[in-house]
């Protein structure tokens, strides 16, 4: 994906404070979700993964499914989505 994102950035209602880390499925940041007003881990996938429809078709499968889940022991997922700023998808779940 490049440099990370500077804390600061908006994407949508969520400003970035810093990023928490990067792999091949995509970079992870701490961020403020401005209308709640409560931090959370935004993952920002990479363009190999949203340029391929069915991997696309995947990850919004695995969203879903995991947002129906109610766990201690798994991250609960409060949205996916994208920006005009950031045109590849994200996934929003809370930070631990």
């Amino acid at each position: 994906m490049g440099s990370p994102l500077p804390s600061g950035t908006k994407l949508d209602r969520y400003e970035i404070i810093s990023q928490l880390g990067a792999d091949g499925m995509g970079e992870v940041y701490l961020a403020e979700d401005t209308r709640l007003h409560r931090r959370i881990a935004l993952k920002i996938l990479p363009t190999e993964v949203a340029s391929h429809h069915d991997r696309m078709r995947r990850f919004t499968q695995e969203a879903t499914a995991a947002a129906s889940l109610n766990h201690p022991n798994i991250a609960h997922i409060y949205e996916t989505g994208e920006a005009e700023a950031q045109p590849n998808p994200w996934l929003v779940n809370r930070q631990s």
